[in-house]
């Protein structure tokens, strides 16, 4: 009997050695893995504008105060772990008394081609729009609430 108990417990110990040793390798994706799925979701997001315009219309407090708008090309660059198609957005808010704000700017990245992100910070969005060409996007001046 205490032999039987023994080589029990030697079995178990087997078997438990053998399920840890299973857990020991590596586990998830490799840095390579990880890099080119990250760069698989970099699609030109055709509907940039749509997804601008739809963001915007719940980000605003009165879309309809929009003036001098305008938006550049989506291009890709460095965002976090590596690049991202970014989209840099300019525009002015009319005030309660008819005058002009200043005017602001943000800058949407896109994932998969959808809108993932609106950066409003100024250091954000200086970093990403520095060397943006903005060209008019009258689309945006015709938000309603």
């Amino acid at each position: 009997m205490y032999l039987w108990r023994r080589v029990t417990l030697l079995a178990l110990a087997g078997a438990l050695g053998l399920a840890l040793a299973g857990c020991a390798g590596d586990v998830g994706p490799t840095a390579a893995e990880l890099k080119a799925r990250w760069e698989a979701q970099n699609v030109f997001p055709a509907e940039y504008k749509r997804d601008l315009l739809a963001f915007m219309r719940t980000y605003l407090n009165d879309p309809s105060r929009i003036r001098g708008a305008s938006a550049s090309k989506p291009e890709l660059k460095s965002v976090g772990q590596g690049e991202r198609f970014v989209v840099c957005v300019r525009y002015r808010e009319r005030k309660d008394g008819g005058a002009l704000g200043s005017p602001r700017d943000g800058a949407a990245t896109f994932v998969s081609a959808k809108l993932d992100r609106f950066f409003d910070a100024a250091l954000e969005v200086k970093a990403l729009c520095t060397d943006a060409v903005f060209e008019p996007f009258p689309e945006m001046e015709k938000i309603t609430r």
